[in-house]
């Protein structure tokens, strides 16, 4: 019994031993490797929200992916999430105390998170990265500024542009040696363009794609309205009641309305993006997140240009990215700058998101070589100096759904111009009031 007691003992011993030598081996492997280590301990993770679909999402999810391999002392872990819930589920993350350290806001909805106070003033931040707001294209730049003060990075502008099927522009003589539309200038000129493409392509053709649901035909309107001289207007001064009641906004929508009836847009049409890309449609005017898809139709030949100035001057519906970050009550500056050099780096590497067929924010990106070696982006570049965004209203993005469905009774023929703009300020009023 004596020399099993003995035997246990030694045993104990020996597993004893063999512990401490594996854990003095893992601490020198430690200490060989102690940059490593500072590294992976150093490492500022950052959460980044989105709202992103399709293209966007893929080259946003390519352009994170290169940031963290190029900068080690920073993650960035991009959660994205649909549009239809996005802004709803960063406002209650911010008000519960969980907003994430960086999120993409349109430049729609800036004024309420603004004014709410739900993102922080980047002007002081911003000066401990170098990041020049000198550098970036002032149209876009100024959209992002409240009283002074820069509360968002801009990532792009995404606006309207008109893209053509050239085999049914050729066909209808419509195009010329370049590969540019041939079109007569004004609303007549642009009418009789349609007219005639109707006349010489297929019946199966839509000569102008444009749905009769959804927001198109509103981005449509806004983009004439403003391009007639005093026109744009859409809150008075106080921003308490809407005024875009008034001849100059009837004769932008008078327009819009006469496509439809004379079925230069045809009718009941769904999904005009898909119609265009299966070689459909001859015109498509929509945003310029189409390129990217575009390009990848196997079959489809087109080309693109700026939205054609239909009245007095250019303007044109359009939105941007922003890139901000959402009031955090224990965000340390160490963050905030980890934070901001990820939103300097995406600016600066515009020309990766460009792919998707924005138009990048920074005026050298624009002038780049890889900027201008991409197709067709440098053909409606000059766009973002006459985008007219939406008026800065803390109820915008709601607002614009009362315009959508007032249009969509239009289009359908319910209601004529007259009785779709009554009805909108109306209801827009009404809104207001709550």
């Amino acid at each position: 019994m004596q020399t099993k007691k003995q035997g246990a003992h030694w045993l104990i011993y020996m597993l004893i031993g063999l512990l401490i030598a594996a854990l003095t081996g893992c601490a020198s492997k430690e200490e060989a490797n102690p940059a490593e280590n500072e590294t992976k301990a150093s490492t500022v993770r950052l959460e980044f929200w989105t709202p992103f679909s399709g293209g966007d999402n893929q080259f946003m999810t390519e352009m994170v992916n290169r940031f963290n391999k190029e900068n080690k002392e920073i993650e960035v872990v991009q959660v994205n999430s649909r549009l239809d819930d996005y802004y709803s589920r960063l406002k209650t993350a911010i008000m519960s105390g969980n907003a994430p350290d960086l999120a993409i806001l349109h430049q729609t909805s800036l004024q309420q998170f603004v004014q709410n106070g739900y993102i922080e003033k980047l002007t002081e931040p911003a000066k401990q990265i170098n990041l020049d707001w000198t550098g970036f294209n002032k149209n876009i730049l100024d959209s992002t500024m409240y009283d002074g003060h820069s509360y968002a990075v801009p990532l792009d502008t995404h606006a309207l542009v008109m893209y053509y099927n050239k085999s049914f522009l050729s066909q209808a003589g419509l195009l010329d040696a370049d590969g540019n539309p041939l079109l007569s200038a004004g609303a007549d000129g642009f009418a009789a363009f349609l007219q005639k493409l109707k006349a010489s392509i297929p019946p199966n053709i839509a000569p102008m794609a444009q749905p009769s649901t959804r927001i198109d035909s509103v981005w449509l309107w806004w983009s004439l309205y403003n391009q007639i001289n005093g026109g744009g207007t859409f809150y008075n001064e106080q921003g308490t009641e809407a005024v875009f009641n008034n001849p100059r906004a009837l004769k932008a929508l008078t327009f819009v309305d006469q496509l439809y009836k004379k079925q230069l847009i045809p009718p009941n049409i769904n999904d005009a993006f898909k119609l265009f890309y299966d070689g459909e449609a001859a015109v498509l005017i929509t945003g310029m997140w189409g390129t990217g898809a575009f390009e990848k139709a196997p079959n489809l030949d087109f080309g693109v240009i700026p939205m054609p100035v239909l009245f007095d001057q250019p303007a044109v519906w359009g939105d941007s990215h922003t890139i901000a970050i959402p009031t955090r009550h224990a965000m340390t500056d160490e963050r905030k700058r980890a934070a901001l050099t990820f939103a300097k780096w995406c600016v600066e590497h515009g020309a990766m998101w460009a792919e998707a067929g924005h138009v990048p924010s920074m005026t050298k990106v624009v002038a780049s070589e890889p900027f201008n070696s991409l197709n067709y982006r440098s053909a409606y570049a000059a766009t973002a100096n006459y985008v007219a965004y939406w008026p800065r209203h803390v109820r915008q993005w709601s607002i614009v759904e009362i315009l959508i469905q007032e249009f969509e009774k239009m289009n359908y023929s319910q209601q004529s111009p007259e009785q779709t703009l009554q009805a909108a300020v109306k209801r827009v009023n009404t809104e207001l009031k709550k």
